[in-house]
């Protein structure tokens, strides 16, 4: 009778224990980091693959280049938006567009904000996280297909503690004006210092309420430059607990080669999402780094290692759950 009884009450505790991890998955209502690991509001594990689309600098070429990218099998598009304070500002109107557009297509949306680009700046970050809340509307409800790349490479300098206290900052600003989104934080010295997350990934994530930022690595010339590098990179920041992509990439920068198949291995060996930079429209002396001819063109040679590559796209990439 005893035994019977304890069986019971283990049945029991087992049956709890389920019962939390699925109302956990099933009352997700958006994207949300658990660990190193992203998850979709379906509770999948949701791994990034797709490419980066200057949208600020290209507006009339939206519709040309959304069904180009989802062609390639893409799960995730980065698009490049402006707050106003550098470039044209992208108004909620357009980021409306925007977002339609790409739910229409079955892929999942990291805006990021531009302007704050290598700058040191306080008030710069702040641009981008007043940008954010002035445009809630058209983000709010949206995160389960809506990721929010607080400000693409904010701190250019190679230093860690500038930077985590800048986005300490910004981040509880974001949660407390109600956007509880997925946030993408890149990392130091122009997103190519791994180092600052490594640092302080810890203290920033815990500045997040919510406990819902990802970091992202650019990996050109120094963060990306051989396969030693690329992995060490990776492993530093999963070692400490920490939800990472690599945000950009290219295959050769500055005149310099950038081990772009390590990338795609170790993201596809340790779960790791990855966005190449970027579609077309890159001036001319970086023109090494389109990945297309135009908006709806033809792949370059870059574009078809990062689609057709057995690391690429077209093999890796699997769509949200929502989509599914």
């Amino acid at each position: 009778m005893l035994l019977r009884k304890s069986l019971m009450v283990v049945l029991a505790m087992m049956l709890v224990v389920v019962t939390i991890g699925v109302s956990k998955s099933s009352a997700a209502t958006g994207f949300y980091v658990s660990g190193t690991k992203l998850y979709d509001s379906t509770g999948k594990p949701f791994v990034m693959r797709g490419v980066n689309h200057s949208h600020t600098w290209f507006k009339n070429d939206l519709n040309a280049a959304i069904p180009a990218i989802a062609k390639t099998g893409a799960n995730t598009v980065r698009i490049v938006l402006s707050d106003g304070t550098q470039y044209t500002k992208d108004d909620i109107n357009s980021v409306k567009n925007i977002l339609a557009l790409v739910n229409q297509y079955k892929m999942i949306a990291v805006l990021e904000v531009h302007d704050a680009t290598g700058s040191d700046d306080v008030a710069k970050l702040n641009n981008a996280v007043n940008y954010w809340i002035s445009i809630k509307d058209a983000l709010v409800g949206k995160e389960d297909r809506v990721i929010i790349n607080i400000a693409n490479e904010w701190y250019g300098s190679w230093n860690s503690e500038g930077w985590a206290n800048g986005y300490k900052q910004a981040i509880p600003k974001l949660r407390n004006a109600g956007l509880n989104h997925t946030l993408i934080v890149d990392a130091a010295g122009w997103g190519q210092y791994p180092q600052s997350i490594v640092d302080y990934g810890q203290a920033v994530l815990a500045a997040d309420s919510k406990k819902n930022t990802v970091f992202s690595i650019h990996m050109y010339q120094y963060a990306g430059k051989d396969d030693a590098t690329v992995k060490a990179n990776m492993e530093n920041v999963l070692n400490k607990g920490l939800a990472l992509i690599i945000g950009e990439f290219g295959g050769y920068h500055q005149g310099e080669d950038v081990d772009e198949y390590a990338i795609m291995k170790y993201g596809q060996q340790k779960g790791v999402g990855w966005l190449a930079w970027s579609w077309y429209g890159n001036s001319s002396d970086l023109s090494y780094l389109d990945l297309n001819n135009g908006p709806a063109g033809s792949l370059t040679s870059a574009g078809n290692v990062v689609v057709n590559d057995p690391n690429g796209i077209k093999a890796t990439s699997k769509k949200a759950g929502i989509y599914q």
